[in-house]
């Protein structure tokens, strides 16, 4: 039996991950200047506005003060498991954007080329087990730290992420009812012939929509981070790029949970009427894209706009919403929507 590769699909690929993976980081590279901009509009600033013009060299600022600046490991620390920690949070962070379908098809040389780096039927589970992954980085980072407070931060954020998972995990099964489907490209192409799936499940997208914050560590739930009880968190002892790890993953967790809700309930590259357009092939393609991005921009501008609006939860309140509210409401959801499928299976339309 002759064994032959494809080296165009084998380009194609690489081609795409140096493509996704180089957006990610420029995507969370300008989300701090973005957050920044933010929060100057919301309390009347003008913001970063001195690094070019507009401030939009300020990220590469940033970037380079961490990229040079000394790099200090406690005596105390775990040398090898201290620079583990943010290394494993990075790696999963970027690890997420595999099963991300960022538009339909391009005809380039004849060749289709998918716009998806791996289109696995069980996508959805792929995503929930590297997020679940990337809570090692965060206790890793923190015992590693040898220091109370970073072990302390490290134990809310595990206990955070495990807290939030079985909510956002019971609302996404309400939503593989509804589709048939663990295949992100699937469920596009679902919604890109129907409706959105937000339309079908509101409080199945509220669910999962809070459990991000939860699991990005983003205000109100920025418990792991909190400079006011725990002098900056689980990352406290790190200094230059391994702080800079941490923060370029949070930032990256942030755009690939918007990817996702736009993907899961928003339609992802698909939008309304795109196929009556008239436009076929590569055109309609890169439309599918801009729409995606649209989406995602809208989601880390909410992500950005809750911070700096609502105030940060008590743990107990915190563990309080994710166990006695949230989850009761996943499983409410997931009743209604199998009682929702079982009438309409039998021919009883609403």
């Amino acid at each position: 039996m002759e064994f032959t590769i494809d080296w165009y699909f084998i380009i194609e690929k690489l081609l795409l991950i140096s493509a996704v993976l180089g957006i990610s980081l420029v995507v969370a590279m300008y989300s701090t200047w973005g957050e920044r901009k933010v929060a100057a509009w919301i309390q009347d600033r003008r913001g970063p506005n001195r690094a070019g013009p507009f401030g939009l060299l300020q990220p590469l600022a940033d970037g380079g003060k961490l990229f040079f600046k000394e790099e200090i490991i406690p005596s105390s620390a775990n040398r090898f498991l201290f620079i583990m920690g943010p290394s494993l949070a990075m790696f999963t962070a970027c690890l997420t954007s595999a099963v991300i379908p960022w538009g339909d098809t391009l005809t380039i040389a004849g060749r289709e080329v998918s716009l998806q780096i791996a289109d696995i039927n069980i996508g959805v589970l792929w995503i929930m087990m590297v997020v679940g992954m990337g809570v090692y980085g965060i206790m890793i980072g923190g015992w590693a730290s040898n220091n109370k407070f970073s072990l302390l931060a490290a134990c809310r954020g595990a206990s955070q992420v495990i807290s939030y998972e079985l909510p956002m995990g019971l609302a996404l099964i309400a939503l593989f009812m509804i589709s048939g489907s663990l295949s992100l490209k699937d469920i596009v192409e679902q919604q890109r012939e129907g409706v959105w799936f937000v339309l079908l499940q509101p409080i199945g997208f509220l669910i999962f929509l809070i459990c991000s914050f939860a699991e990005t560590n983003r205000t109100p739930f920025d418990l792991p981070e909190a400079e006011n009880e725990l002098n900056g968190g689980y990352h406290l002892e790190y200094s230059s790029m391994k702080l800079g790890f941490y923060l370029f993953a949070e930032y990256i967790n942030m755009f690939i949970s918007s990817v996702l809700m736009a993907t899961l309930y928003f339609g992802g590259y698909a939008f309304p009427f795109m196929d009556k357009l008239g436009i076929d092939g590569n055109w309609l393609t890169v439309l599918g894209i801009g729409a995606l991005f649209l989406k995602t921009l809208f989601f880390i501008f909410f992500f950005m706009w809750v911070r700096w609006t609502i105030p940060r939860f008590r743990y107990d309140q915190l563990m309080k919403l994710g166990w006695k509210v949230l989850i009761p409401l996943a499983l409410l959801n997931m009743l209604i929507t199998g009682a929702w499928i079982l009438f309409r299976e039998n021919g009883f339309n609403f």
